[in-house]
């Protein structure tokens, strides 16, 4: 059973989720603020949180720079259709996804299990089958435990930055345009993703590359999308 923190200050969507979620066989904790949420998840072995942006006592960006301090548990930012602003800027402090209201049950749940898989797969224990490691220069990949290096140094990467870099290492040199990163790591529609692609693209910059601003491996071809060479 995964644990889903939902933290929202309007009681009636937080009670939605939580019927939608527990019908999923979830087990929800509820917050009402970004104080409420990070002491939850301090107590409790949380494995995705969805977290409202306006709320009281703190609100869900501050929240997001605090959690992101010392944990990559995934999180879902719950947005309004006019919000695109906040959408951007969770995204900029390490949010790995959003969902507008009013939700889509269905697409809700998409995003949830999309999520909650890659976050377990990055965690879980080394699968059998023998070890598979990619290495670009000084950036190794080793899919077996979900640990990635540079010049032998541990980084530490979000499972959607992790699932974006693992694509461009299996394909050393190919071009991927925004939304064929975002159908392939997302698996949803990719319509209007160039932002969100872009964001975590330019999270692993900052992760991997010592110049960001003149990266040796994840480069960008104008126009058509993004590549990692040698």
């Amino acid at each position: 059973m995964y644990n889903i923190l939902v933290c929202d200050d309007e009681r009636d969507i937080v009670s939605a989720l939580r019927i939608y979620l527990t019908s999923e066989g979830y087990k929800v904790y509820e917050a009402y603020n970004g104080e409420e949420a990070l002491a939850l998840i301090e107590k409790k072995d949380i494995h995705l949180v969805l977290m409202d942006v306006m709320m009281p006592v703190m609100d869900g960006i501050t929240a997001m720079v605090k959690l992101r301090e010392k944990s990559n548990v995934p999180v879902i930012m719950l947005t309004a259709k006019s919000e695109d602003t906040d959408k951007v800027l969770g995204l900029n402090i390490g949010a790995d996804d959003y969902v507008t209201k009013p939700f889509n049950p269905v697409e809700l749940q998409a995003r949830v299990k999309s999520q909650l898989r890659r976050y377990m797969q990055l965690g879980g224990a080394a699968q059998a089958g023998g070890e598979e490691t990619l290495v670009i220069g000084g950036i190794e990949l080793d899919d077996s435990t979900k640990e990635v290096t540079l010049d032998g140094e541990l980084v530490a990467l979000t499972p959607t930055e992790y699932d974006i870099l693992k694509l461009l290492m299996e394909n050393p040199g190919k071009v991927y345009s925004p939304s064929q990163i975002y159908a392939a790591v997302w698996h949803d529609n990719p319509y209007g993703t160039e932002n969100t692609v872009a964001v975590h693209i330019r999270h692993l910059r900052e992760k991997l590359e010592y110049n960001p601003a003149e990266p040796r491996y994840l480069k960008a071809v104008w126009g058509r999308g993004y590549k990692i060479i040698p």
